[in-house]
């Protein structure tokens, strides 16, 4: 924040101190007096000291890039007098590091916004009496409450209660699961309707939300350093430009000629054009619901040749659905479907809400509800008509009824009726509509060799998915400390793209080249990420890279062309033909041909998706 405010300021400082000089020179006082140069002398030790100073510490630091011939262009321009091609080098450098500094809101840091999720203090129960004491103090064996809605402050087993808990953010499940004596709770887990009573089995620095921020910061410290476009073609540039300068002073014995060269070699379409350019494709992306937070990710996202896919919320829609109905004779579909969703239209359970859709669209109409009750540990009870129904789960009606064979994958509930059994209804996290035709076009259209979906979910959850949209590569129950390992071993092959939404993901969103988080569901995802889709779209994505390519094209040429454009001025300014300030100049109107160039990204593309749904 501090340099980019000194940046913008620096380049204001430098307009007007141009502005000023020109106007003492050719409007009032005559163009040899001491006081025309004043304004540009205070715009190189103010604005170009600074400059300097940075581009010398950084070449300390082995840091070199194309900005390094604009530095020695503002130091040749004092020592040879040449204020004015001084002062507009540093107008142009600092023009283009304010341009860049805007294209990208400053993000908050990753371990904050992980750290401010977990609770702080913890309800311990002694005796009959609960206290709040920090979540530090709580010992193996200590008691906790859980109030409805609540964070789970640390691992533990319920001792007391029933209910349900969401720990998708932190195992890639899709669904709630349901909590009773002897079931084990994560840390960071959101807890449902009903207040429940755990004892602690980890200390908080052991719990497994402590172990996922350990792996946040090793990440952090890893992330990948990506190469930008103006350092790749300044690598070469810069010392081209400057062996041509030295040797038109060296063949010349002026030293006027190098900086003459010098000033016109100044890589502005570097470090203005290309950055426009960015801001252009970052506008275009935002209007589509995509922020781009790393300029960088947007230049890379092109060279990536792997992809690897969380499958919740990614692939998926992240939200049960009814996947199979089984009936027992003789209930009927349309007798049965219409009861349930009737009284699960009263319930919270994850798992109504897929039923009550289910009978929507199958244009059911729901019968009305005498009575309701759920019954913590048996179900949701209710009487519809002249039936009472039941729905529990398998545990519940198994050794009382003869049920169908459990399913491996997914979720399932029990229907009873009239103290019958009448129907199994089974849940799946059913694929995004796109989710085929978005893999299966990633080859062919783009380049992506490897495709890879890795998850947090149950083995035989995730293998479905994959024969569903054409997956090979399949890594299931991963931790995050795992899918971290997986997306380092593969970007030691190529570049990858992760994508995934939710907590666990984070640090693997980090640690590849160019992470994209899916919605906003989490602060923590969405700070970790180097780009954060709000639309969860798989077309959203094939967008990204479309506008990645065109970025990728339109810098390319504004740069090379920009570059060419200089190399002629250069060779004329090495035979004397153009004087500093005209070198200054040219390079300004060449300035003014890339950026122009460089503003087509900023206008919206027609439709960029290339693959069928």
């Amino acid at each position: 924040m501090i340099w980019r405010t000194r940046d913008a300021l620096v380049a204001l400082l430098a307009l007007v101190g141009i502005l000023i000089h020109l106007a003492l020179r050719y409007l009032t006082v005559p163009a040899r007096s001491a006081a025309v140069n004043a304004p540009l002398l205070l715009v190189l030790l103010i604005g170009g000291t600074p400059i300097v100073l940075r581009l010398v510490w950084r070449g300390l630091h082995g840091e070199f890039g194309s900005d390094h011939l604009a530095g020695v262009s503002i130091v040749a321009s004092a020592l040879l007098g040449e204020y004015l091609a001084g002062a507009i080098v540093v107008l142009m450098l600092s023009g283009g590091e304010t341009l860049e500094q805007l294209a990208v809101a400053e993000a908050t840091s990753v371990l904050r916004a992980l750290a401010n999720r977990i609770p702080t203090l913890a309800h311990r129960r002694r005796g009959s009496v609960f206290e709040d004491v920090p979540v530090g103090d709580i010992a193996i064996g200590d008691e906790v409450s859980i109030l409805p809605h609540e964070i789970c402050p640390v691992d533990g087993e319920v001792f007391q209660g029933h209910g349900d808990m969401d720990e998708s953010y932190l195992t890639g499940e899709p669904f709630t699961i349901s909590k009773g004596p002897g079931a084990v709770v994560l840390s960071g887990a959101i807890n449902g309707d009903s207040a429940l009573g755990v004892r602690a089995t980890r200390i908080a620095a052991d719990s497994r939300y402590a172990r996922i921020m350990q792996v946040m910061q090793e990440a952090e410290q890893r992330r990948p350093n990506l190469r930008r476009i103006g350092d790749q073609l300044g690598a070469w540039y810069t010392p081209l430009a400057l062996t041509l300068a030295a040797l038109a002073w060296w063949s010349t014995g002026n030293p006027v000629r190098f900086l003459s060269v010098v000033v016109v070699a100044t890589p502005c379409p570097l470090l203005i054009a290309i950055p426009v350019a960015i801001i252009g494709a970052i506008s275009t992306a935002a209007r589509g619901g995509v922020i781009i937070k790393d300029p960088a990710a947007l230049e890379q996202l092109t060279l990536c040749h792997t992809m690897i896919l969380d499958k919740t919320g990614t692939l998926t829609y992240g939200r049960p659905s009814v996947s199979d109905e089984l009936y027992a004779p003789p209930f009927l579909r349309e007798t049965v479907l219409p009861m349930v969703a009737a009284i699960e239209r009263y319930s919270r359970h994850p798992l109504a809400s897929a039923i009550v859709k289910a009978a929507a669209d199958a244009r059911f109409p729901l019968p009305g509800v005498e009575w309701i009750r759920e019954e913590a540990g048996v179900g949701l009870r209710g009487q519809v008509g002249d039936s009472v129904v039941l729905v529990t789960g398998r545990s519940h009606a198994i050794g009382r009824f003869e049920l169908p064979p459990s399913q491996p994958t997914g979720l399932e509930c029990i229907v009873i009726v009239n103290d019958q059994y009448a129907a199994t209804f089974r849940f799946h996290d059913v694929p995004r509509a796109d989710s085929r035709g978005f893999v299966g076009h990633l080859e062919p259209k783009h380049g992506f060799r490897r495709v890879l979906l890795v998850s947090g979910d149950r083995a035989a959850e995730v293998r479905r998915l994959a024969d569903l949209v054409s997956i090979a590569q399949v890594h299931a129950e991963a931790s995050p400390e795992e899918k971290v390992a997986i997306v380092r071993r593969e970007t030691e092959h190529a570049k990858t793209l992760f994508i995934g939404d939710g907590i666990n993901d984070a640090p693997a969103l980090m640690a590849a080249t160019v992470g994209i988080a899916f919605g906003q569901h989490s602060d923590v995802t969405s700070e970790a990420a180097r780009v954060v889709i709000i639309d969860s779209s798989l077309s959203k994505v094939d967008d990204l890279i479309h506008l990645s390519y065109r970025l990728r094209r339109v810098a390319l040429q504004s740069a090379i062309g920009g570059m060419v454009l200089s190399g002629v001025g250069m060779t004329f300014a090495a035979f004397g033909w153009l004087s500093p300030v005209a070198a200054a100049v040219a390079q300004e109107v060449i300035d003014l041909l890339a950026v122009l160039n460089a503003l087509r990204t900023a206008r919206q593309p027609s439709e960029l998706t290339d693959f069928e749904s």
